[in-house]
């Protein structure tokens, strides 16, 4: 017994050991990380500075609207002190990029074809569902959306949706857009195939952000993720006992996949689960297929999600 302790103490020490190599690999990489601070320029402006900033920014001024739209914004009191909280928030954010230009390292390193973008931040009037869009060249970041989930500007906003408005999660949603931007979508409308897009999609953020904890990347609290965890084994056989695998009924997408307070097993313990259960499942299958098959990252990019299903060798632990 004494023996096979420390040859598992060996093997992990190996492990720890090559990750930190790959690691010391990745730092190495060079990359900009360019970030224009927007939102600071339009709230410290006049209106004879519109024209300016339309020309520097163009994409950011639709034609379709009025240069007195953006002077308006300009004088609105409710955007100026959207822009104090920011200001407070992120003072210094242009220059704190440490995190952000490891995200871009990972991509660079994992994607050969990555280049990195120009940051631009703005105010999005608290559009959360696009917190961060990603282009080619360009990625703008909404910084309002990251205030802190009980900032008085969330009130309205239920709970499970503004929990990762946290200054933390901007990293983790810079590196969801770049891991989205690899992947192709659900392959057909099966239940399992869109598990598997979504264990695609944490797995490769997870390669982009090994310095954040699972549960930041799958934007659940600590205590969810665990339950998760701790109640794999139950959730997976309901899965397989209902034979829901390969149905294709749209409503298991809003019980099981889509952002929710909670999954909905129609069971009593529903209520003490975390939404999005079927997201979780589906990065575990993904995760035992790469742990179980020689296989590079783009061939499992590749893969159906039958392929990667039938030969995962998932069995959660009773």
């Amino acid at each position: 017994m004494k023996k096979f302790s420390c040859f598992l103490i060996a093997i992990l020490l190996m492990a720890c050991s090559n990750e930190s190599e790959l690691e010391k690999e990745i730092e190495k990489i060079e990359v900009q990380t360019k970030i224009e601070r927007f939102d600071k320029k339009f709230a410290t402006s006049n209106p004879s500075d519109l024209p300016k900033l339309k020309s520097n920014y163009p994409y950011l001024f639709p034609e379709q609207f009025a240069d007195s739209v953006w002077i308006g914004k300009m004088n609105d009191t409710l955007q100026r002190e959207l822009f104090d909280e920011i200001d407070k928030q992120f003072p210094d954010f242009e220059e704190d990029t440490t995190e952000i230009r490891a995200v871009f390292q990972h991509a660079k390193y994992y994607f050969e074809a990555f280049r990195a973008p120009k940051i631009v931040t703005v105010i999005s009037d608290v559009d959360y569902k696009n917190r961060v869009i990603y282009a080619d060249s360009l990625m703008l970041i909404g910084l309002d959306n990251y205030l802190g989930k009980d900032h008085r500007f969330y009130s309205g906003i239920q709970e499970y949706i503004k929990n990762n408005f946290e200054a933390e999660q901007v990293s983790v949603d810079v590196a969801r857009t770049i891991a989205k931007s690899q992947i192709r979508g659900p392959q057909d409308r099966t239940f399992l195939s869109q598990m598997i897009y979504y264990g695609k999609l944490y797995y490769v953020m997870k390669l982009l952000v090994p310095f954040k904890e699972n549960a930041a990347i799958m934007g659940y609290h600590t205590d969810e993720y665990n339950w998760a965890l701790a109640n794999e084994n139950y959730i997976w056989r309901y899965f397989i006992e209902k034979e829901l695998l390969f149905s294709t009924e749209g409503k298991l997408a809003e019980r099981f996949i889509n952002p929710a307070p909670f999954s909905k097993f129609y069971l009593e313990l529903d209520n003490e689960s975390p939404g999005r259960i079927g997201q979780f499942i589906g990065w575990r299958i993904v995760a035992s297929y790469m742990e179980n098959n020689k296989v590079s990252l783009q061939q499992m990019l590749n893969a159906s999600s039958e392929e990667i299903f039938n030969n995962s060798k998932y069995k959660p632990e009773k």
